[in-house]
């Protein structure tokens, strides 16, 4: 099987396996990382069959959908490219991406867990990143907080800054706390020259809408963004 024919077995696994998902995080979040993952490789030396593998299996099987288990994503993954009979390192390489692609993945970890770090996984996790942030990151912040049944936002409830991986993960605040949290986070925590340059508009795109947002929600008290 060529490189070609087994990303195109690969995104119909993923259509397939993301057909009933969450808005977020269907198959067209897997697009635009896939296209955002080919966008910043062009200027990283990495192994394109890695970085496009890891795109498009890096959510397979989220792990907020799954009860919290981390582990199924990276199996899921793992069993259909053995399937397909791809060579270990290769495989080996895209479970590693999945397993330290996320957000999550970068607060307090165990002491004994060694930080998995290469080119490849760098230019994944910036183009996963790029999709959290911007118009389409708000638009899937708001998505994901009405998936949740969560509240807009709440004056009385202040983002809780600095929270570790466990905190992180057992988070249920308001969608606008989830802005100061990790969106607006993000631009400082890309990897790639590309990644911080794509960033930075997105960025500036949220702190606007922030700030009309508060005008919005009580134009006699405008609050400002915390972070610029």
């Amino acid at each position: 099987m060529t490189d070609a024919e087994l990303i195109e077995e690969t995104i119909l696994f993923v259509k397939e396996t993301l057909a009933y998902a969450e808005g977020g995080h269907d198959w067209f979040h897997i697009q635009r990382v896939f296209n955002n993952t080919l966008l910043i490789a062009k200027d990283e030396e990495v192994n394109i069959l890695v970085v496009s593998l890891g795109a498009l299996l890096h959510d397979i099987a989220d792990a907020k959908f799954h009860d919290g288990d981390e582990n199924v994503g990276p199996q899921l993954a793992k069993d259909f490219l053995s399937s397909l009979k791809v060579p270990k390192r290769t495989i080996n390489h895209v479970v590693k991406i999945i397993q330290h692609i996320s957000y999550k993945s970068s607060l307090s970890h165990s002491k004994q867990k060694r930080r998995f770090s290469s080119p490849e996984l760098h230019v994944v996790q910036d183009a996963d990143r790029l999709d959290a942030i911007g118009a389409i990151g708000i638009a899937r912040a708001f998505n994901y907080g009405g998936y949740k049944n969560r509240t807009m936002h709440n004056p009385d409830i202040a983002p809780k800054l600095g929270m570790t991986k466990e905190e992180y993960k057992k988070s249920d605040g308001p969608t606008i706390n989830h802005f100061y949290e990790k969106l607006l986070l993000l631009k400082d925590k890309m990897n790639t020259e590309t990644g911080k340059k794509l960033a930075e508009q997105r960025h500036q795109y949220m702190l606007d809408f922030l700030e009309q947002f508060f005008l919005e929600w009580n134009p006699l008290a405008v609050k400002k963004p915390l972070i610029k």
